[in-house]
């Protein structure tokens, strides 16, 4: 993407010679020019877009290795404790119960472990 974009930096020099020396009018010259200038434009953004979602998957990456790196810590728990939970798990969200036509109460939880989002969605 660099290249291309340093490549039509120099497309305008050229055409601007072109013009200067008389092998394309001016009209040709304008016309040229912002397209080479739209290109650029789409070029940049094009850049800009790409830069973003790089730096959203390297975020990602660095999330996972911390996932695994805490789930290495407790692979073999003996008990369920506090700082296990606090270190694992980002916040439970509880919903509020409902009862079908058959009179069967139903409550939603989900579970959102740190780093990883919610992974379990439940129904008790």
């Amino acid at each position: 993407m660099r290249l291309l974009l340093l490549r039509s930096t120099n497309h305008p020099k050229r055409l601007y010679e072109d013009w200067t020396s008389g092998c394309i009018s001016e009209y040709n010259f304008k016309m040229l020019s912002q397209k080479y200038q739209a290109e650029q434009q789409e070029l940049v953004e094009k850049i800009d877009r790409l830069k973003a979602r790089l730096a959203t998957e390297k975020q990602t990456t660095a999330d996972a290795e911390k996932w695994i790196a805490l789930i290495k810590l407790y692979s073999k728990p003996t008990e369920l404790t506090a700082e296990m939970l606090n270190t694992l798990i980002e916040k439970i969200v509880v919903h509020e119960a409902v009862k079908d036509s058959d009179g069967i109460r139903t409550q939603e939880i989900e579970i959102f472990y740190r780093f990883v989002g919610r992974m379990i969605k439940t129904q008790t």
